[in-house]
């Protein structure tokens, strides 16, 4: 009798299999040089890109290269034909998101101006980083990801400033609450785009290109993809000691506000995890496209919203404080969602079956 099959975490590695512990590990760990080593945030803020700390620019650009190199870009033509994907994921991102967290911004702290804004801010500056992370540890569908993070990048360029005026001073304003302003300019974000996106975008593709047309297919998933595949994460935690450590003072500094700007993004992200997830489920999407729904809807580019407020607010403001504190809820509870999401796959129909002489995905 065979030996049967192990289950998911026993095909994990050690890495994947406590990432959450390794998370919480490096979160302490910056939080704590942050803290302890006088001059570190300054020494790691001295350089940056796009407003951006130049290593947690490095880190970003390491993490996400060898998700997207795993992509199987002749597979795209089948995502950008699915509209019940494309549709409900444009809504979400760029209606319902940042509506959301403008009501619960004002429900959660009408007497925090500053905090309130940096919230809004961070709802307005929709994913495209840390979400190829989730989405590919959930088993999401990679293509599915790429094409929604290229989708949510253009929408970014366009509309973020304009969405930035509406809910900021518009909107307040017609309702006679408190006006905010907002100084970005378009050029600021799409250099941005380019940077955190087009570059391990670019990589990846040729990286898959170069390697297929020399090796072939079978080799570059046996062999390339394997070797190159535990970068990611190891960006991913550099990513986080670096930004905690950048941020420590100032969250360790100001408990009892991270735990009043900390409230509305937790319920943020549930929220739009929960209902996006839904959401797919009842468009009839399968689990690989309803999961990376749920995670491109949730997730924030913090990166943009940090240099934003602190462009426009100053480093030592408020608006920065809530944009720093984004990260410091979201890592935590995406990752917890990641679970969730492994968890929730048995309410979805199977997928499709695998074409022949294509590696499964599992």
């Amino acid at each position: 009798m065979s030996a049967p099959a192990p289950g998911v975490a026993g095909r994990l590695s050690f890495l994947d299999r406590y990432l959450a512990v390794w998370i919480i590990v490096a979160m302490a760990a910056g939080l704590g040089l942050g803290r302890l080593v006088p001059g570190l945030g300054d020494a790691l803020a001295a350089v940056t890109v796009t407003g951006v700390s130049l290593p947690i620019a490095l880190g970003l650009l390491v993490m996400m290269y060898p998700v997207l190199a795993k992509v199987r870009y002749d597979r795209l033509h089948t995502v950008t034909r699915d509209r019940r994907l494309l549709l409900p994921s444009l809504v979400l991102n760029w209606l319902v998101g940042p509506a959301v967290m403008f009501v619960l911004a004002w429900a959660f702290l009408p007497d925090l101006d500053e905090y309130r804004t940096g919230l809004i801010i961070v709802g307005l500056a929709r994913c495209i980083a840390m979400v190829i992370i989730w989405n590919d540890l959930a088993g999401g569908d990679r293509e599915a990801a790429a094409v929604l993070v290229a989708l949510n990048s253009v929408f970014q360029v366009l509309a973020f400033s304009l969405l930035g005026w509406f809910y900021l001073s518009a909107l307040p304003g017609w309702l006679g609450w408190e006006q905010a302003g907002l100084s970005v300019s378009v050029w600021e974000i799409a250099r941005s785009v380019l940077i955190f996106l087009g570059i391990p975008l670019l990589a990846g593709f040729l990286t898959r290109r170069l390697g297929e047309r020399a090796r072939g297919r079978a080799w570059y998933e046996r062999e390339l993809v394997p070797r190159i595949g535990p970068f990611a994460l190891w960006g991913l935690l550099f990513t986080i000691v670096v930004l905690f450590a950048l941020q420590g003072d100032a969250i360790t500094s100001h408990p009892l506000d991270v735990v009043r700007i900390a409230v509305p993004l937790l319920v943020y992200f549930a929220v739009l995890w929960a209902g996006s997830m839904a959401l797919g489920k009842a468009v009839g999407l399968d689990y690989p496209r309803a999961t990376t729904l749920a995670f491109t809807a949730a997730g924030n580019n913090f990166e943009l919203a940090i240099a934003v407020a602190i462009a426009t607010f100053g480093a030592s403001s408020g608006q920065a404080l809530a944009g720093v504190v984004g990260p410091l809820i979201e890592v935590p509870v995406l990752i917890g969602l990641v679970y969730v999401a492994l968890w929730a796959r048995r309410f979805y129909a199977a997928p499709a079956p695998v074409p022949q002489g294509e590696p499964s995905r599992a």
